[in-house]
């Protein structure tokens, strides 16, 4: 069992953060979108702080600036998946926002100029194909919450970016905490701006906001980074991509949700299309063999 410690928390963090596309889903049913994004990060980052509170004394000026960007990016993200879903299944949204793993390259490629190898490049091809699948209706147009889940997917991926290159001079965990709380008092002024304040509130309301911020961001976070100092890279990857698959199941157990025969072809593309822009350093290595 001690082998297989990383992947299972690994299957851990992406069990949770599939589920949370049905959490926040069911959450737009109690709170609007900057109501569930504050109460969700404010009550995470508070969790963090508790659980992590030796890592507050590596909170310098960089990792202030450098957790705020990535904060903002993430309050960004969040936003557009959250309002997405009003408009959108928690299915399609799930998969749509999994793409950021194929983005993040096209990055890497405007910004440093890195090359875009020939497996980001076919991945890149099946994942537009795979959208299309899921996402352009007879009218050969795409549904709004659709176009804003893969805007989110383009935030997260420059979240996931940004985050690799600032964790090569500061603490992780320090960066994350500050990351939480920026993305708090961006949620929480929204709230006030808009004047979203609540002044009422249902246990079942409370309740998911618990669920998300206690499990799809905390108990997943942890589990993350403990799970990648036993997997792999690659297998960490491939395992934290399977959160596109559990948000779809959730979706079809939990709200009933039914996926017609061309979603499905849909999401097979971009998964896979997601699987084969992780796995790509394998293949090379086996060629290098021959």
């Amino acid at each position: 069992m001690q082998k297989y410690k990383g992947e299972l928390l690994m299957l851990i963090t992406a069990v949770m953060w599939g589920s949370g596309f049905v959490g926040m889903a069911k959450g737009l049913e109690h709170w609007t979108v900057f109501q569930l994004m504050a109460g969700r990060f404010l009550l995470a980052s508070i969790i963090l702080s508790f659980i992590f509170y030796k890592k507050l004394k590596l909170i310098s000026k960089a990792v202030i600036w450098k957790g705020a960007i990535l904060g903002a990016i993430l309050f960004i993200a969040f936003t557009l998946q959250t309002m997405g879903l009003e408009y959108t299944t928690p299915s399609k949204n799930a998969f749509l926002t999994a793409i950021n793993v194929i983005i993040v390259p096209i990055i890497a490629y405007v910004i440093y100029k890195r090359r875009i190898d020939r497996f980001e490049f076919i991945a890149a091809g099946v994942a537009v194909v795979g959208i299309g699948f899921l996402s352009l209706q007879d009218s050969m147009t795409i549904n709004f919450g659709d176009f804003l889940s893969i805007l989110c997917a383009v935030g997260f991926a420059f979240d996931i970016f940004y985050t690799n290159v600032f964790v090569k001079t500061e603490d992780a965990l320090a960066l994350t905490i500050v990351q939480f709380y920026t993305a708090t008092v961006l949620s929480v002024i929204s709230v006030v701006m808009l004047g979203e304040v609540p002044t009422t509130y249902t246990s079942e309301g409370l309740g998911i906001i618990v669920y998300l911020a206690i499990f799809c961001t905390a108990v997943a976070y942890v589990c993350q980074n403990i799970g990648m100092q036993y997997a792999n890279p690659t297998k960490s990857a491939i395992i934290l991509s399977t959160e596109s698959l559990f948000g779809t199941m959730f979706s079809v157990l939990i709200l009933n949700e039914i996926l017609t025969g061309r979603m499905l072809v849909g999401c097979v593309l971009i998964f896979f299309a997601i699987l084969f822009a992780e796995v790509k350093p394998t293949f090379r290595r086996k060629k290098s063999y021959i």
